[in-house]
């Protein structure tokens, strides 16, 4: 597991269902374990039986689960880019992707620190919500930002090592991580007494112990030796296609985020059961999407593999199994959470009138995994052949469809605001199938599927 690195075969191995579910498998348990913090940390404050709490936490999280997402490309373009060196056989840039990730994420991360504090007004002025739940929820964001380069440092290594399809490595660094956050969640909050502010320590605490567990994983899969001094480690043009590809990424980014961000201010405006409903039902949603997202991880490393194999065969086989699977799973979770979800919500909340709320708007959540299977499945197949520039522009557009579907729907209240983001999930994954032949045509060509220098750009 942690073997210094070898140079890889470039022979493309064949693209079964089994090498798959060697990726999305572990990446599917890892994934499911990230929902259940968010779990935890809201029926552990449920618990109290405050609507006004348990919206703080609910508020303090999404921020948190927002503002960690724009940095995704940091997990993302990791993988791409180290995908695509594995598939060109080159051990060296392997390695070199790892330290300019790094140094690229913890740069973010203590920029975030130095923000905080603008930071912190301009989110709670945008979200708005009532006093009490503003005030509890800046308590959670002054302690819970410290763990900011910790996380996007965890990001990389975790990307690194999906990339090189160590996801079982993977696997037990994010368990690792999770499990550490729900115990300390547990024992502070519930043990301790501690409240909103022991659910942030929590976080704090798992994520610097991740960190250091990820570090060990990584210097001896590099055999001991950084190579810091390695020119390819400061190529510019490598450089300049990182921060390429990670720009388009936080840009698209950026627009998925605005756009959960608006279905929480819509639900804060509302009033704190609406919002704490629609924070319970949020769960389901990110449950159903973790498992997508695991399958989309398998994308990812298959497609940015056999774009650097110049493989387009494996593309297409990558392209149609992770789909068919990802429909699948996605059917299924929507059953699960339709014939179950009544019971899901009583048990993270005890408070009676956020238990009705939710289950007014039940069957919509519980649509979200199969309505949004072709944007999570193309999400990764767009990343891992850096077609970022798309991707970007994809996610742009529907946005702007989403806001324009919401405006007649507003009439509705909450019904229309969850119908117009189950819309958006659609829209995603249409406009993404829509434009994904000409792209790969372009990357591959035919029938040779050898790919030139000008389809290699991000």
């Amino acid at each position: 597991m942690t073997a210094p690195l070898q140079r890889p075969d470039t022979a493309p191995p064949a693209v079964t269902t089994a090498r798959v579910f060697a990726i999305a498998g572990p990446a599917m348990v890892a994934n499911l374990t990230t929902p259940f913090l968010g779990v935890v940390a809201t029926a552990a404050v449920g618990q109290i039986g405050d609507a006004t709490r348990l919206g703080a936490v609910a508020m303090a999280s999404v921020i948190f689960d927002c503002l960690f997402w724009l940095f995704g490309f940091l997990r993302m373009g990791t993988v791409a880019l180290t995908a695509q060196a594995m598939g060109v056989g080159d051990a060296a840039e392997i390695r070199a992707v790892l330290p300019r990730a790094l140094g690229l994420a913890l740069a973010t991360g203590l920029a975030l620190l130095v923000l905080q504090r603008p930071l912190a007004a301009a989110v709670f002025a945008v979200l708005g919500g009532s006093d009490a739940v503003s005030d509890a929820a800046r308590s959670y964001f002054t302690i819970r930002i410290w763990s900011a380069p910790l996380v996007l440092a965890n990001y990389v290594v975790l990307g690194w090592l999906v990339g090189q399809a160590r996801t079982g490595t993977a696997l037990a660094l994010q368990i690792l991580i999770n499990a550490t956050n729900m115990v300390a969640t547990a024992l502070l909050v519930l043990g301790l007494g501690y409240g909103i502010a022991g659910a942030a320590v929590a976080a704090v605490v798992a994520e610097g112990f991740g960190l250091v567990a990820g570090a060990i994983v990584a210097w001896r899969g590099l055999g001991g030796r950084l190579e810091a001094y390695d020119r390819r480690l400061f190529d510019l043009a490598k450089l300049r296609r990182m921060l390429a590809v990670n720009r388009d990424i936080f840009i698209r980014t950026v627009a998925l985020v605005t756009a959960f961000l608006f279905f929480t201010a819509q639900g804060a405006r509302a009033g704190d059961e609406i919002l704490a409903a629609n924070a319970v039902l949020n769960n389901f949603m990110l449950i159903g999407s973790f498992f997508l997202d695991g399958l989309a991880t398998a994308a990812e490393q298959l497609c940015g593999f056999s774009v650097g194999a110049g493989d387009g065969a494996g593309f297409r086989r990558a392209v149609r199994l992770v789909l068919a699977w990802s429909f699948a799973f996605g059917a299924a979770a929507t059953i699960v959470f339709m014939v179950g979800g009544t019971t899901l919500v009583d048990v993270i909340t005890t408070s009676a009138s956020v238990r009705a709320t939710a289950r007014d708007y039940l069957m919509l959540a519980a649509l979200a995994p199969v309505c949004g299977v072709m944007a999570y499945t193309f999400d990764g197949i767009y990343i891992g052949a850096t077609w970022s520039r798309d991707m970007r522009n994809l996610m742009v557009a529907a946005l702007a469809l989403y806001l324009a579907s919401w405006w007649p729907l507003r009439a509705l209240d909450n019904t229309g605001l969850w119908i117009a983001l189950l819309g958006f999930l659609a829209a995603r994954g249409v406009l993404q199938a829509l434009r994904h032949p000409s792209l790969a045509r372009a990357t591959f060509g035919a029938p040779a599927g050898a790919i030139t220098p000008a389809s290699r750009r991000p």
